[in-house]
């Protein structure tokens, strides 16, 4: 990162785990996180003269994650559409994972998909990766008590879910 800005370099080391973190929630498959992480970071340098310091990091960055990640998602399917399919390049996963761990992922990866983007988004921000409800809204440009109001109807439904998985987990154990 020679020749670049100190303090963006800085940013990109404390966030580059956030913003792999909210691709991959928004739907970028693992193959494509790599590659659309830096181009996260390509429009945050591009933008980075132009970064209000009275916004939090986090929202600034949400905000343009989430617009690479929607156009990430449309450029894989127009790819799949042709039938053009991306390697696989998924890394082999930490042997101390459990069995338990890759099936609660897989829960929350099934739930987070029956989720419309506007709550999906809330309660990623909040439940996951632990923004508040205004820094959600700062970051999304949506009322305060529209935030509150996704994310209490996406956790109603979280717990539904929930309950549904561990009394089907209950039947099968």
């Amino acid at each position: 990162m020679s020749g670049l800005d100190p303090e963006f370099g800085a940013i990109y080391r404390a966030h580059f785990g956030f913003v792999w973190r909210i691709l991959r929630r928004l739907g970028v498959p693992p193959e494509a996180l790599e590659d659309t992480a830096q181009d996260v970071f390509v429009v945050v340098h591009r933008r980075w003269s132009s970064y209000d310091r009275d916004v939090p990091i986090r929202s600034w960055l949400f905000g343009i994650t989430r617009r690479v990640a929607a156009d990430a998602r449309k450029r894989l399917h127009r790819a799949a559409a042709r039938g053009h399919q991306p390697a696989d390049t998924e890394r082999l996963g930490d042997p101390v994972d459990t069995a338990a761990q890759a099936e609660a992922s897989e829960f929350v990866a099934r739930f987070l998909d029956t989720l419309d983007e506007d709550k999906r988004v809330v309660f990623v921000l909040a439940d996951v990766e632990g923004l508040t409800a205004p820094e959600i809204g700062a970051a999304l440009g949506v009322n305060l008590n529209t935030i509150y109001a996704r994310l209490r109807a996406a956790r109603l439904r979280f717990q539904a879910a929930r309950q549904q998985w561990l009394g089907e987990a209950a039947d099968v154990g």
